[in-house]
């Protein structure tokens, strides 16, 4: 079974963040440069919420013309769900879909320590599942 732990092992634990006074306007700068869909909000180190594409999509029309000098904290999605490095990739797609999100932080020691998305976790069952369709197909066919 494979765990939080070995998806930050693969991919590396770096993350991205704003505190909740950034402009939206500089967050979704980061977000392209850096090829990314959320940045982690901190406050004191602390994630206290999470800016992403579908937040700006569903509160830009909101503020109209303005979305973009407004702060993260006007735009964030402020209910913030943490795993650990040993969660398994079922608790986390559980998780996802119940609550309806795309992206969990990971904290360990009360440090944030990385973020997984749902795109990795998908990427780390789909290879899972070869391995295993290839290991049946080596023991039925001998090899």
């Amino acid at each position: 079974m494979i765990t939080v732990k070995q998806i930050l092992e693969k991919k590396g634990s770096q993350f991205y963040s704003v505190t909740p006074q950034t402009s939206v306007k500089s967050a979704l700068k980061i977000m392209s440069e850096k090829n990314i869909g959320a940045l982690i909000v901190l406050e004191n180190e602390k994630p206290i919420g999470i800016f992403s594409e579908r937040d700006f999509a569903r509160k830009s029309v909101v503020y109209g013309d303005s979305a973009l000098s407004k702060a993260i904290s006007d735009f964030m999605s402020t209910t913030v769900y943490v795993i650990n490095a040993d969660t398994s990739l079922q608790e986390c797609m559980a998780l996802m879909s119940e609550q309806h999100f795309r992206h969990l932080p990971v904290v360990e020691n009360e440090e944030l320590i990385g973020i997984v998305s749902i795109g990795d976790i998908v990427n780390n069952v789909i290879n899972e599942q070869n391995v295993t369709i290839q290991n049946l197909e080596n023991y039925i066919y001998g090899n």
